[in-house]
């Protein structure tokens, strides 16, 4: 068998991650060194990259053993008695090369040093060696410098990679003692081409997951969010950090400016063995204005929408407020129509999402085959508490109202009370407003793909403008 021992030196940027107050609007990823070792590791696991080893064939066709090499024209070994010899062992094959074992080391302001752990055998056989089995030593270098592609991506390419042969075994067959040295200079020779293409292999899957880390997020019928690198990453002794921006598409594509509030987060110290992604403030935001722009938040509420139990007609309204109804005759259905013309506020804040939502509120009469007739106009604002819960893409937000405040329109002639009528409002948008408010928010909070990270069983810290999730190994 074979130990080789591959180190990687990723340029992963100079700078070291900021701490303490930031101000900003973008989401902040801090990736755990485990999590990174875990997405190198999986990418050999069950692919094609070790398994392209597997049967490859050293030539003597170029290099050392070539026609300008040992067995050239001139060369030591041209027609010496060991050719025979040589010209079998450049005939060997690679016959198992284990998983490797993937351990890294960050180093704060310059990069990753990686090291793959790997069994690999070698095998051949002739008449004159019979079965032949080798087993060596090798340390392979490389390394990968950090770019950004023109779309927003990290990008790592490789920049140079090279080995060092260790010691070589004999585990079985016949070689003779001369012709070791032949041996190394032909597998120093044969590794590299071998070996190599293994780290460039990984880089390339890598690549892969750090294209989709800033990928088009749907949001169902309301457009979309991609997420740009607003910075090259930054690195720590523990952590990669990626400043990741939002960027709001309509569904035909086109950016949508939203206001960018420029809040301070304080984001908290990340533990050991554990990523951390910060969803700000902007993008709750972002998500309740595009539901606004798009009408979901607008509703018309029948009595076909609330339950028996809550009453929706004029005689329960003459109860509660009788200067509001006019002349209008007892037992008649209301029609609520609600609609929402401002963006609703969010409020993260002392371990709380809450929500404001800005309303219209009409009533009118419902007369059976006939125009409805406007009984008043009320100025509401529903303050609604916030459950956040995460999955694998996405923070799902599941609302509930809190209390409602409701006060008559300027331009409304009568004259009484509103608040009396707040109860009562309260019951019917809770048994017809929310539940239908939360089926628009089945959207949820978009979360950027990073190196397939599971969120869903991640903590929720909600700290003032953002929201924190951190998941453990």
């Amino acid at each position: 068998m074979m130990l080789g021992v591959y180190t990687l030196l990723l340029l992963w940027g100079l700078a070291v991650p900021s701490q303490g107050l930031l101000e900003r609007v973008g989401t902040l990823a801090r990736i755990d060194k485990d999590e990174l070792g875990k997405a190198i590791q999986n990418s050999l696991v069950g692919g094609p990259i070790l398994q392209n080893v597997l049967g490859t064939v050293t030539s003597v066709n170029q290099g050392l053993l070539g026609t300008g090499g040992l067995l050239g024209g001139g060369g030591l070994l041209s027609y010496g008695g060991i050719f025979g010899v040589v010209e079998e062992l450049a005939g060997l094959k690679v016959e198992e090369l284990t998983l490797p074992k993937v351990s890294l080391k960050l180093l704060p302001g310059f990069g990753v040093q990686l090291s793959l752990h790997t069994k690999v055998s070698l095998h051949g056989s002739g008449p004159l060696v019979g079965l032949l089995q080798l087993a060596a030593e090798v340390n392979v270098s490389s390394k990968v410098a950090l770019g950004m592609s023109p779309r927003g991506t990290p990008i790592l390419v490789l920049k140079r990679c090279s080995t060092l042969l260790g010691h070589i075994s004999l585990m079985s067959g016949l070689l003779p003692t001369p012709i070791f040295g032949v041996v190394e200079q032909m597998l120093c020779k044969m590794l590299p081409g071998l070996l190599c293409p293994v780290v460039d292999s990984v880089l390339s899957v890598m690549n892969e997951l750090l294209g989709a880390t800033l990928s088009l997020v749907p949001l169902g019928g309301l457009g979309s969010v991609e997420f740009t690198l607003a910075t090259l990453p930054l690195i720590s002794n523990q952590y990669i950090e990626l400043d990741v921006n939002p960027i709001v598409k309509s569904i035909a594509g086109d950016v949508i400016d939203f206001p960018k509030p420029r809040l301070p987060v304080e984001v908290p110290p990340k533990e050991d063995h554990t990523s951390q992604v910060t969803v700000p403030l902007y993008l709750f935001s972002t998500v309740f204005g595009l539901l606004q722009t798009n009408g979901a938040l607008d509703l018309d509420i029948t009595p076909e929408l609330v339950p028996r139990n809550i009453p929706l007609t004029t005689t329960d309204l003459a109860a509660l407020a009788p200067e509001a109804l006019g002349k209008l005759p007892p037992g008649q259905n209301l029609l609520l129509s609600l609609r929402v013309t401002k963006a609703p506020m969010v409020l993260l804040q002392s371990k709380k999402a809450t929500v404001s939502i800005p309303a219209t509120i009409h009533v009118l009469s419902s007369v059976p085959q006939g125009t409805p007739v406007a009984l008043f106009q009320l100025n509401g604002v529903l303050m609604l508490n916030s459950q956040l819960s995460p999955s694998t893409t996405k923070l799902h937000v599941s609302l509930s109202l809190e209390r409602l405040s409701v006060q008559l329109a300027a331009s409304i002639s009568q004259h009484f009370d509103a608040s009396h009528l707040e109860e009562w409002l309260s019951d019917v948008l809770r048994a017809a407003y929310v539940p239908k408010l939360n089926e628009h928010l089945e959207v949820g909070i978009p979360l950027p793909k990073i190196l397939n990270i599971n969120f869903s069983n991640s903590a929720v810290d909600i700290i003032d403008n953002a929201v924190v999730l951190t998941v453990a190994p």
